[in-house]
C-alpha cells in the first residue's frame, strides 16, 4: 500500500500542475511581497503552462493570510509567499490558531530584500545621527510608520530605537504602500521599509534615504551608509520572502515545486529585475530554509522579549 501511495505521489508530481496555482500573500497589494510573489508567479505560469494567481489576503498584521494558506488544500495548488514577519516573529506577538513553522512544508527562499530607513524630505534631519539628536530632543513628537504590528518595518524601528536610547511614535498601516504613501505626504516622518517599493520615491526625491539595514550598501543606492557605518553599531537586518506549501503536501510535489522556481530564480532576466527592485535572488533548499526559519524564529523570540515589543 505505501509503495502504491509513493508511486501515486510520483506521478502526481510529475504532471503538477493540473490546474492553476495560487499564490497567497498576507498583505494588500503594491507591497514588496506582492510585487516578488507576481513576478516569480509570471514565470511559473510561463513554465507550468497554467494560471499562477497571486491572492492578496491581508489583515491582522499577515495573521489571516498566513492562517488561511496553511489550511489550504495540501496539493501544491495553494503556496504562501511568506515573509520574516510571516514566519518567525508574529508567533511571539500573537495567539495565532497555528505554528507557522509546523503547519507549512518549506520550499525556498526566494530573496534577501534590502532594507532602508528613510524621511520625509521636510524632517530638519540630513543623517542618523541628527535624527537622534532631533529625537532626544523631541521625545515622543516625531511619528514613523509601518506596514503593521509586528512587521518587519515595525520591528526594525523598535530595534532602532531600543539601540539609539530614543522615543518615537509609531503609527500602524494596513501594508507597505499606505504607510510609504503616508511617508511622502507628511503624515509621518520616518519609516524604514524595503527597497522593492521606496527605491523610485527615493531616486525621485519624494523620500530621502539615510542608512540601509543590512550589512552591505546596494547597489540601488551606493552613496548611502549602512546603519553601523552611520554609527549605530551592531545594527544589521535583512528582510526575506519565501514560498511554502500547507505541511501535509506530499515531498514529491514539494520537490517539483523547489526544481521548478529554482529554474525561475536562475534566469537571468529574473535576477536583474529582482536586482533591479532592490533584492537578491536566493533559492536555497526546502532543508536550507527550514532549518534558517527556525534558528530566526528562536533569535526574533529572545529580541522581542528583550526589547518589550508588544502585537497592537
Amino acid at each position: 500500500m505505501k509503495a502504491f501511495i509513493l508511486f501515486f505521489w510520483i506521478v502526481a508530481a510529475q504532471a503538477f500542475p493540473t490546474k492553476p496555482v495560487k499564490i497567497i500573500v498576507a498583505f494588500p497589494p503594491g507591497g514588496g511581497t506582492d510585487i516578488v510573489a507576481r513576478v516569480v508567479g509570471a514565470k511559473l505560469q510561463e513554465a507550468w503552462g497554467q494560471g499562477v494567481v497571486v491572492e492578496n489576503r491581508a489583515g491582522a498584521s499577515g495573521t489571516i493570510g498566513t492562517e488561511l494558506a496553511a489550511k489550504a488544500d495540501p496539493d501544491g495548488h495553494t503556496l504562501f509567499m511568506a515573509t520574516m514577519g510571516n514566519m518567525t516573529a508574529n508567533p511571539h506577538l500573537y495567539n495565532m490558531g497555528i505554528d507557522p513553522l509546523r503547519a507549512f512544508a518549506p520550499i525556498t527562499k526566494v530573496v534577501d530584500v534590502h532594507f532602508v530607513f528613510m524621511a520625509n524630505p521636510s524632517l530638519p534631519a540630513a543623517n542618523v545621527a541628527e535624527v537622534i539628536a532631533l529625537a532626544k530632543k523631541k521625545p515622543g513628537e516625531i511619528a514613523y510608520s509601518s506596514s503593521g504590528p509586528g512587521g518587519a518595518p515595525h520591528l526594525a524601528m523598535e530595534l532602532f530605537k531600543r539601540q539609539a536610547g530614543i522615543d518615537l511614535i509609531h503609527i500602524p498601516y494596513k501594508g507597505s504602500s499606505m504607510s510609504i504613501n503616508d511617508l511622502i505626504g507628511g503624515r509621518v516622518m520616518l519609516s524604514m521599509d524595503s527597497l522593492v517599493q521606496s527605491a523610485p520615491h527615493i531616486k525621485s526625491g519624494r523620500l530621502k534615504a539615510l542608512a540601509v539595514l543590512g550589512p552591505k550598501r546596494s547597489p540601488l543606492l551606493p552613496e548611502v551608509p549602512t546603519m553601523q557605518e552611520a554609527g549605530v553599531a551592531g545594527y544589521s537586518l535583512t528582510n526575506w520572502f519565501g514560498l511554502l506549501a500547507p505541511a501535509a503536501t506530499p515531498k514529491e510535489v514539494v520537490s517539483k515545486i523547489h526544481g521548478d522556481v529554482k529554474k525561475v530564480l536562475n534566469d537571468p532576466d529574473i535576477i536583474k529585475r529582482i536586482g533591479d527592485l532592490g533584492a537578491d535572488v536566493v533559492g536555497n533548499t526546502p532543508e536550507e530554509f527550514g532549518a534558517a526559519m527556525r534558528a530566526e524564529s528562536q533569535q526574533w523570540a529572545e529580541i522581542i522579549k528583550a526589547v518589550g515589543i508588544k502585537g497592537e
